[in-house]
């Protein structure tokens, strides 16, 4: 399986799993009209902040607020991508993307789900930067097991001090090779 093509799952804690049980899914955005409905019901307080994303295993980008969790957005699924996304609107009233990343804690999606993300909104016909505007680098220590965030290519374990593995590894069935 390509990389591009990899559907992350949930890697987060169980009670965030519990407690996104049976929650609505984000709003699906397969379209530039759906994106204009969904925006024009979306409250001006909420287009202050990114919004919580995911590109479904359908490739379909799927929006929620801020403070929904990426799994509850997902549906409870696997995604091709997550993360968060901000809108910005020109002055001709035309929507872009502004900022894109794949920070996510519940999926840690490799950068290389960049791919899906871009798919998806080419499909919705959404002008978007050329790639992440944040891009967030994730690793399990081998060692203590913790997700953890990479920093300034540091790969060290914030809580055990062990070296990370330079390669993408939360869920290692989608790691072709050695770590």
């Amino acid at each position: 399986m390509a990389e591009a093509e990899w559907r992350y799952r949930y890697v987060g804690p169980a009670d965030v799993r519990e407690a996104s049980e049976g929650g609505a899914a984000g709003a699906p955005i397969r379209s530039r009209q759906d994106f204009e409905s969904w925006v024009a019901a979306v409250d001006a307080r909420d287009l202050a902040e990114p919004f919580t994303y995911v590109v479904d295993v359908d490739g379909v980008l799927r929006l929620a607020p801020r403070r929904s969790e990426h799994l509850a957005c997902a549906g409870g699924g696997e995604v091709l991508g997550a993360g968060e996304m901000s809108f910005a609107q020109g002055p001709d009233g035309a929507w872009t993307v502004s900022e894109v990343s794949n920070l996510s804690t519940g999926y840690c999606p490799d950068v290389t789900s960049w791919l899906a993300v871009a798919a998806a909104l080419h499909r919705a016909c959404l002008a978007a930067p050329g790639g992440f505007t944040a891009a967030v680098v994730f690793r399990r220590c081998a060692n203590c097991q913790e997700r953890n965030v990479v920093r300034d290519d540091d790969f060290v374990c914030a809580v055990c001090g062990a070296l990370l593995p330079l390669r993408w590894n939360l869920d290692p069935s989608h790691v072709p090779g050695p770590l």
